[in-house]
């Protein structure tokens, strides 16, 4: 096992988030609230000792993470509401922020740029 200089932060959808998506017209499927929070997304943020820290990285970056939250369920961002400003944020999601994370495998990590947001 390994440390990672790297803290992470749980993005977990809310009923708001929930009510947009069960309205998409191409949504042939009425998800729960449990299905969309039961693999939620995890971002690796800096490196941080308190919750408040990593609450902050995710306040500055609310609006990249708010759209591709988005876009892993609609392409089209004319579908994307409106309003998407940090009130409205953390009106739609719940963050857990962790502070330790642990490499269990004892391989490199390959990164790749996130240009494709069809993750669910």
């Amino acid at each position: 096992m390994y440390f990672v200089d790297r803290s992470i932060a749980v993005i977990k959808p809310k009923k708001p988030f929930l009510e947009w998506l069960n309205s998409l017209p191409e949504n042939e499927v009425t998800l729960s609230l449990d299905d969309i929070r039961s693999d939620c997304t995890v971002l690796m943020i800096p490196e941080v000792n308190e919750q408040e820290d990593g609450i902050a990285y995710i306040d500055d970056m609310a609006d990249k993470v708010f759209e591709m939250e988005l876009a892993s369920w609609a392409q089209d961002s004319k579908l994307w509401p409106k309003s998407r400003n940090l009130k409205t944020f953390w009106d739609w999601f719940d963050v857990e922020i962790h502070t330790v994370l642990m490499d269990s495998v004892d391989q490199d990590i390959h990164n790749s740029p996130t240009t494709d947001h069809g993750l669910h």
